[in-house]
C-alpha cells in the first residue's frame, strides 16, 4: 500500500528531524509530506534540507499560517493527485506516536477511516490535566450525541484514510479548523456509509515547544456541531449509523 503522511508545522524545528527518523524507523516505505507555514523559526528550511537527504519526504510551502484544517486539505489533495493509497493525519509534536504507525496500517487494510482513539480501551491521557480531560472528554460525547455518531473518539487528530475517501467527502467545502475539522470529516465519512474503525493510541502532551490548543479553537467546534445539529435539513439527529469497530492495539500483550 502506497501511504502518505501528512505533518503541518509550524515552529516545529527542534521536533522535525526526530520525529521523521522515529517515523522512518517504524514504516520505512511510507513517505511524508511536510506542510510549514513559513514557520519563523526555521521549520520549512529544515524541512528542505531533510527532503534533500531523503527523496521520500517531500514540503509544501505556504505563504503564513493558515491554519490546520486547511494544511490537511492540502495535503489531501496531494495525496490524491499523486495516487496515495492511504493518507494520515499526524501531529509533529510527538503527541502522536509513530509506534502506532503499524496498527493503523494494519487496520487500513479492512476500513476506509482509521482514527487513533484516547477513549476507547487501551487508550488514555495520562499526563493531561484534569480540567483538560474535560473539556476533550466532554466535547467528544457532547459531538457523539448531538450528531448521533458511533464514535469513541471524534475530535482525534492522528487518522489515516484511505483516498477513495478523500476523493467523495469534497474537500473545497470543508471550512472549519482544529476540533471541528476533525469532528466535520469524521461525521462525512459516516454520512457517506463509509467503514470507520478506532484504534487505541496513548496520547501526550508536546515534548518540545508550545501548545496551539486556543479558546477560539475549542468555540468553533462546539458551533460547528450546533449549527450542524440544527441546520436547515434538520438531518444530523436523524442519521442512524453501523457500529465503530474497535481495533486491539497491536501494543498490547
Amino acid at each position: 500500500m502506497k501511504t502518505l503522511i501528512i505533518i503541518p508545522t509550524y515552529n516545529e524545528i527542534e521536533n522535525l528531524r526526530p520525529l521523521l527518523e522515529t517515523t522512518f524507523s517504524y514504516v520505512p516505505e511510507t513517505d511524508v509530506l511536510v506542510i510549514d507555514d513559513n514557520s519563523p523559526d526555521g521549520t520549512g528550511a529544515l524541512a528542505d534540507q531533510i527532503s534533500q537527504e531523503n527523496a521520500r519526504v517531500h514540503v509544501m510551502h505556504r505563504a503564513g499560517k493558515l491554519g490546520l484544517g486547511t494544511a490537511y486539505i492540502a495535503g489531501f489533495k496531494y495525496a490524491i493527485e499523486h495516487l496515495y493509497d492511504a493518507a494520515f493525519e499526524m501531529d509533529a509534536d510527538f503527541s502522536h506516536d509513530p509506534r502506532y504507525l503499524p496498527a493503523f496500517l494494519k487496520a487500513i487494510e479492512n476500513a476506509d477511516l482509521v482514527i487513533g482513539s484516547r477513549y476507547i480501551s487501551g487508550g488514555g491521557t495520562p499526563n493531561w490535566s484534569l480540567l483538560r480531560r474535560f473539556i476533550s472528554g466532554g466535547g467528544n460525547i457532547f459531538a457523539r450525541f448531538m450528531l448521533n455518531m458511533p464514535i469513541h473518539d471524534c475530535t482525534a487528530g492522528f487518522r489515516c484514510y484511505r483516498r477513495e475517501v478523500l476523493e467523495h467527502i469534497d474537500l473545497d467545502s470543508i471550512q472549519s479548523q482544529g476540533y471541528a475539522f476533525q469532528v466535520e470529516l469524521a461525521y462525512r465519512v459516516l454520512k457517506h456509509g463509509f467503514k470507520v474503525v478506532e484504534t487505541p493510541i496513548i496520547f501526550l502532551d508536546r515534548r518540545v515547544g508550545k501548545s496551539k490548543m486556543s479558546r477560539k479553537i475549542f468555540l468553533e467546534g462546539f458551533t460547528w456541531v450546533i449549527r450542524t445539529r440544527f441546520g436547515k435539513d434538520g438531518s444530523a439527529h436523524s442519521t442512524m449509523y453501523g457500529p465503530i469497530k474497535e481495533v486491539p492495539s497491536m501494543l498490547q500483550k
